[in-house]
């Protein structure tokens, strides 16, 4: 082998070498990327993890509210005619954001404490989680309900004799709505409305 044969096979080594180290270089940006969306989808998961176990957590709050209704316990004691902010009470409808959050869940304790108690607040499952609501009439005035002022409930139940009795009219009932957040760890917040009716 002479001396130019020699010389050009290692600077074809040398290019080969160069090649390598550059696809060596992709592939380890591409593992970098991959990690990165991994982790990621990771925290997305655990984020929506965290989110349904509010939810599930927000229960709490209408369970606690529907059986304050149902058997006229202590604060409210039946009384819906007038605001009872030690109840977390309010007679008539809140203002709300574009989403139907009522706007004193949105804001901090000064502003909750206008029209309802943080001190009503409900401990979670685990110590950073806290629940928080508030129950509204869907009435325009306080006072006792009336159709025109208050939405309604004054559907005929289906089936039985209901169907064959048309001349009774229905029993009206008040609409409340009930509206829950909860924060939870990692600055997780959750919110849950439901409504449901008393009879007048």
């Amino acid at each position: 082998m002479n001396r130019l044969q020699f010389a050009s096979a290692a600077r074809q080594q040398g290019v080969v070498l160069i090649f390598s180290l550059i696809v060596l270089l992709i592939l380890a940006i591409g593992a970098v990327a991959l990690l990165r969306s991994v982790n990621s989808s990771l925290l997305s998961a655990g984020n929506l993890a965290f989110h349904r176990d509010l939810v599930n957590q927000a229960e709490q709050a209408v369970s606690t509210v529907m059986t304050e209704f149902k058997t006229n316990a202590p604060p409210l004691n039946g009384a819906t005619t007038a605001d009872l902010p030690a109840a977390n009470y309010v007679s008539t409808a809140l203002p709300t954001n574009a989403q139907g959050v009522p706007l004193v869940l949105l804001g901090n304790n000064t502003v909750f404490n206008t029209v309802a108690s943080s001190a009503n607040d409900i401990p979670g499952a685990t110590p950073d989680v806290n629940i928080r609501y508030v129950i509204d009439r869907l009435c325009t005035n306080t006072g006792n309900a009336s159709s025109p002022n208050c939405v309604q409930s004054t559907g005929v139940p289906p089936g039985g004799s209901g169907d064959h009795n048309t001349g009774v009219a229905p029993p009206s009932a008040t609409v409340y709505r009930v509206s829950v957040r909860v924060d939870g760890p990692r600055g997780t917040q959750a919110f849950l409305q439901t409504t449901f009716t008393k009879p007048d």
